[in-house]
């Protein structure tokens, strides 16, 4: 069994590559909290060879805006002592640093025109607040790499994990070694992750005038992944909810943290899409489970959770698989009728039915849906359709060929 610390994920290589090429680059590396940035990064530059420095942001309390300018000039030095090759600056968490894409943009200016070799790597948890430094100073300045939640397959070749264990214990590598203590596991979760993430990347660095109602969404939304559920009954579940725009902005800082999004209903209109309930899906099933106070045993034997963590595992799948824009995501819901999932990448629609024993208040849909919109080819994934880990262990892309 490998650790985390020595398994290289499939991205890494493409970053390798571009820190053994002579030229001079900004790459932005995006990703929820705990899945793994800081270690493929620091795995990258020690196998490149050359010389770095790692400095982090992730602190309780924003940097101060000369921060990173002081990071930087000890990064020339390196630069200046090196070969040919340059050296390297790693800046981890630079969405705490404050004014950290305007100060990036005049040094990295400054260092353009001195044609001085060096390097730049920037992570961060909130890609949703990186995206905005990135578009508004960056322009044309940089590559973005985009790391997802760990797959099943990654999970298994690093610790030999199974399918069981994965459908349960999600897919933090960090907290894989807690397994054995079920209880510590499950608080390493909720305290040093949940928290952490909604406290550093959300409450922070953006605008919630109702942090408690920000928390009682997520903790609803793990509740209920894998179900449609308005706005307005939201409302209901929810107390002091303020309206329906609040949430579906909350639902958005959420999703962009990587914990938690909605997904919209598939109509063939854009604007009947957007005006849909949101069927709710976490990104990791580790944060269900972490705040159900179940173990995997007690869950396994009983069908309907079992079932709605299965389906949630697969929702899971295909919602990294979005947020790495290899394709969109939609739920469809007619007359009560259902399709679990539409799956749209360029001109190729596919719908999926997840089959999980989980008993469903909807009638299968399939065929209802090929009739109306013509898929280019439909899916059943469990029971006797595809196997569940095979679907898991293939990405997305796979299963959206024509």
């Amino acid at each position: 069994m490998m650790s985390k610390s020595t398994y290289l994920r499939p991205y890494a290589q493409e970053l390798l590559e571009r820190l053994r090429e002579p030229r001079r680059f900004i790459q932005v590396i995006t990703g929820a909290r705990q899945v793994g940035k800081t270690t493929l990064i620091t795995q990258v530059a020690e196998r490149a060879g050359g010389p770095y420095r790692f400095a982090t942001a992730d602190e309780p309390s924003l940097r101060g805006r000369g921060w990173i300018a002081q990071q930087w000039a000890a990064a020339r030095l390196m630069a200046d002592e090196s070969d040919s090759h340059g050296a390297l600056l790693i800046i981890d968490e630079v969405q705490k640093a404050a004014g950290w894409a305007e100060a990036v943009k005049r040094l990295w200016d400054e260092d353009t025109r001195t044609a001085r070799p060096l390097k730049v790597v920037l992570s961060g948890s909130a890609p949703l607040l990186v995206e905005r430094g990135l578009t508004e100073s960056l322009a044309g300045r940089f590559e973005r790499l985009h790391l997802p939640h760990w797959s099943f397959s990654e999970m298994q070749a690093a610790f030999g994990w199974s399918l069981e264990q994965y459908l349960f214990y999600g897919g933090y590598p960090g907290a894989a070694p807690l397994v054995r203590r079920p209880e510590r596991w499950a608080r390493y979760i909720r305290d040093s992750l949940i928290e952490t993430t909604i406290a550093r990347d959300v409450l922070l660095l953006s605008r919630v005038d109702k942090p408690a109602l920000l928390r009682r969404l997520f903790a609803l939304g793990c509740a209920y992944s894998g179900q449609i559920l308005s706005y307005t009954k939201m409302l209901g579940q929810l107390h002091d909810a303020g309206n329906t725009t609040t949430l579906a902005h909350y639902l958005d800082l959420l999703a962009g943290a990587g914990m938690l999004t909605g997904l919209q209903k598939y109509s063939g209109a854009e604007v009947r899409r957007r005006g849909s309930s949101p069927k709710l899906h976490v990104f990791n099933t580790a944060l269900m489970t972490a705040g159900s106070r179940l173990t995997l045993s007690r869950m396994r034997a009983n069908p309907e959770s079992w079932g709605r963590l299965v389906e949630s595992a697969v929702g899971a799948h295909l919602a990294n698989a979005a947020d790495m824009d290899a394709c969109e995501v939609y739920y469809w819901r007619d007359r009560g009728r259902e399709v679990d999932f539409v799956l749209r990448a360029g001109s190729v629609l596919t719908a999926l039915e997840v089959k999980s024993g989980r008993a469903s208040g909807a009638r299968s849909g399939l065929a209802a849906f090929a009739d109306r919109y013509r898929p280019t080819r439909s899916l059943v994934v469990g029971g006797d359709g595809i196997p569940i880990d095979e679907f898991l262990s293939r990405p997305v892309e796979h299963w959206l060929r024509p």
